[in-house]
C-alpha cells in the first residue's frame, strides 16, 4: 500500500477516487429515495455520446460529456413532466437514443481504441493531473450547493407535494438536482468508465439502506463504504494488477452482500 502511494499515477487516481466515492453515493442516496436508480445509467450513455463528440471536434472529451449530460438531464426531467404515469419511460427514452447515438459517434471518432475503451470502463490510474483538477473542482461544487439546498431537498424528495404547498420551488429544485446528478455522473465516469457509473451511486447507498437507521446515517454509511470501495478496489487492483474500475465496483457489490449477510445473521439471532 504505502508502495503504491509513491507513484504518482496512483496518487492522482487515489485523489480521485476518494473524490468520488464521496460525491456519487451522497448524490445517489438521494436518486435511490426519489426511485430513480437507474437514472444515472441512462446520462452515463449521453455523457459517452458527448465525450465521442468531444473525441470527433477534437475537443476536451470530458467538457463535452458534461455538456451533454447536462443537457440530457435537464432534458428527461422534461419528458417525466409529459409522462407522468410513465414517468420511468423518460429514462429508457434517452437511454436508448444516447446508447444509439454514442454507437455512431464512437464509429467515427478518430480517437485510439484504448482512449475509447478508457471511457467505456474506466481507467483511473490514467488519470491526468487536468481530470483531478477538473473532478476536484465539480465535486466541491456538487457538494456545496447540496449542503446550501439539503432541507429543500430532503423535502422534495420524500413528498413532493407537501413540498409545494409549502411553497417551496419544486420545479427549479428538480431541474438543480438534477443538473447535480449530471455533474456526478461526468466526474464518475472517468474513474469507472460509462458502463459502472451508476453502480458506484447505487451499490453503496444499497448496503447502507440495509442497516441505517435515518436518513443522516444512511448518507454517513453509503459515504464510508463508498470510500472503502475505493481503498480497497484501488489497492487490490494494484497488487494483482487488475482493472481498477470494475476493481472498484466489484468491491462495493461485495460489501453489499457482506451487509446483507451480516442483517441476516442479526435478525435470527
Amino acid at each position: 500500500m504505502l508502495e503504491m502511494l509513491t507513484l504518482s499515477f496512483m496518487q492522482r487516481a487515489l485523489i480521485a477516487g476518494l473524490i468520488v466515492a464521496v460525491v456519487a453515493p451522497s448524490i445517489g442516496l438521494f436518486l435511490v429515495l426519489r426511485r430513480l436508480a437507474l437514472y444515472g445509467d441512462a446520462l452515463s450513455h449521453v455523457t459517452l455520446t458527448g465525450v465521442a463528440a468531444g473525441m470527433l471536434a477534437g475537443t476536451y472529451p470530458v467538457a463535452t460529456g458534461l455538456a451533454f449530460s447536462v443537457a440530457a438531464s435537464l432534458g428527461m426531467d422534461w419528458l417525466r413532466q409529459s409522462y407522468r404515469k410513465y414517468s420511468e419511460m423518460a429514462v429508457a427514452i434517452v437511454l436508448a437514443g444516447a446508447l444509439a447515438l454514442a454507437v455512431i459517434l464512437l464509429s467515427l471518432a478518430t480517437g485510439s481504441t484504448s482512449e475509447i475503451m478508457a471511457y467505456l470502463f474506466g481507467s483511473i490510474v490514467t488519470v491526468s493531473r487536468t481530470d483531478v483538477y477538473v473532478i476536484a473542482v465539480l465535486g466541491i461544487v456538487v457538494l456545496a450547493v447540496l449542503v446550501a439546498v439539503y432541507k429543500e431537498m430532503l423535502a422534495t424528495t420524500f413528498d413532493e407535494e407537501y413540498a409545494r404547498i409549502s411553497g417551496l420551488p419544486v420545479r427549479l429544485l428538480n431541474m438543480l438536482f438534477y443538473v447535480l446528478v449530471a455533474l456526478t455522473v461526468g466526474l464518475t465516469m472517468r474513474v469507472v468508465g460509462a458502463l459502472l457509473v451508476s453502480s458506484l451511486m447505487v451499490v453503496p447507498v444499497g448496503a447502507a439502506l440495509q442497516v441505517a437507521r435515518s436518513f443522516r446515517g444512511a448518507l454517513a454509511l453509503s459515504v464510508s463504504f463508498g470510500l472503502l470501495s475505493v481503498l480497497v478496489g484501488l489497492s487490490l487492483a494494484y497488487l494483482l494488477d487488475l482493472a481498477p474500475g470494475g476493481t472498484v465496483v466489484f468491491t462495493a457489490v461485495l460489501i453489499l452482500l457482506a451487509v446483507v449477510v451480516y442483517k441476516r445473521i442479526r435478525s435470527v439471532e
